[in-house]
């Protein structure tokens, strides 16, 4: 009986390596365990995973395996298919585009049409995206033929259990009123959107000062910096991620509460992919979008296109402005730790610690910081 068991243990769904969303539906369906044959096929039709930042030997030998699934972006896997020999992708049957309209973008035009060239003709093209581009002349570029297009809605939109909401500020206390609602909303999990590397980093060290879980992520971290903090983001031992729109698509963190968008987003439609970060599968969710007297018009065009005026969410000038000396002390440490990074990159060429919990020692002098002391 032990032994039966103990074999039954080792050669469930999940040893298998599927992920726990395909075990749970494996198990609606009443599959308690593989057979013989799932046994022999799954591990072998396992996808590989091919992106830019990682060892490309490592990638090769997961290549070398013939996987059934690759999922890559389109630079590395050109990289791949000049360089990795014997694979080619000549076999394909299925070419699949996540975010299509991003893929499409002219962004990756060199790279789309050198991997159209080395693909049969003779296969099906999924595009997908929340918000797909309406120019034909993009999606010719895929080599459609006779395509049909299901949509779920016609016009964009958010979904229901969605709170969204908008803060009218003036553009110097951005910093202040972020920290309020922060403190008002504690114990939530927030993804806090900026429009640039520096500002995400120095909100992040900014945070930091002040005593909150925070950590960035950005283009310029490499890619195990990313994984690192998007790991720690996800095991609930940082409550902040202050990101790019790096971030706003293809995550899914089921405990995320609260989108901020403390930069608002140039480009109405990635409106709609930052705050799908939250309120995802059916759970609740709340955004909070700054406005300042810079930003009217952008945020009219956002309300524009998911056809709704938001609310302002209620906050206190008063308690506000009391966070004023706190806020601009830990700005000013925020900015000499920043400065201090980019002359240990120069000097090292090498990035600096995205996530020193006691960032150069200086968080220990803002008043009223949460920080403790390492025990020695």
């Amino acid at each position: 009986m032990a032994a039966a068991a103990e074999s039954e243990a080792e050669s469930s769904f999940r040893d298998l390596g599927v992920t726990n969303v395909l075990c749970e539906a494996c198990e609606q369906l009443g599959w308690k365990c593989p057979t013989r044959i799932q046994k022999e096929a799954l591990p072998v039709a396992l996808q590989a995973v091919i992106v830019g930042g990682i060892d490309m030997m490592s990638q090769s030998l997961a290549l070398a395996k013939k996987p059934h699934v690759i999922i890559a972006t389109p630079g590395r896997l050109i990289d791949h298919l000049q360089n990795t020999k014997g694979f080619n992708l000549r076999a394909l049957k299925y070419l699949v585009m996540d975010e299509a309209d991003r893929i499409l973008n002219m962004d990756f035009e060199t790279e789309v049409d050198k991997i159209l060239k080395v693909i049969p003709r003779e296969r099906k093209t999924y595009l997908f995206s929340a918000t797909m581009t309406k120019k034909v002349q993009k999606l010719q570029r895929a080599a459609l033929k006779d395509p049909v297009k299901c949509a779920v809605s016609t016009k964009y939109q958010t979904v229901e259990k969605l709170q969204q909401y908008y803060v009218f500020i003036p553009a110097k206390f951005k910093d202040c009123y972020l920290v309020s609602i922060l403190n008002e909303l504690a114990g939530n999990s927030f993804i806090i959107f900026c429009s640039t590397c520096n500002n995400t980093q120095r909100t992040a060290l900014l945070l930091r000062n002040l005593g909150f879980t925070a950590i960035p992520l950005h283009g310029q971290m490499n890619q195990n910096k990313r994984l690192g903090a998007l790991n720690k983001f996800k095991a609930k031992s940082r409550s902040i991620l202050l990101a790019t729109d790096v971030a706003s698509r293809g995550l899914d963190i089921p405990h995320v509460d609260v989108v901020i968008n403390f930069d608002i987003p140039t480009h109405s439609k990635d409106y709609i992919h930052r705050v799908g970060r939250t309120a995802r599968a059916g759970r609740a969710g709340k955004s909070i979008t700054f406005v300042t007297q810079y930003d009217v018009e952008l945020f009219q065009r956002i309300e524009h296109l998911i056809g709704k005026k938001l609310p302002a969410f209620p906050t206190q000038e008063e308690e506000v402005m009391l966070l004023v000396e706190r806020v601009s002390e830990a700005q000013r440490f925020a900015r000499m730790e920043l400065r201090e990074q980019g002359d240990k990159r120069k000097r090292s060429r090498e990035n600096a610690d995205d996530d020193t919990e006691e960032s150069l020692g200086i968080r220990q002098k803002v008043p009223g910081g949460k920080a403790r002391k390492r025990p020695r």
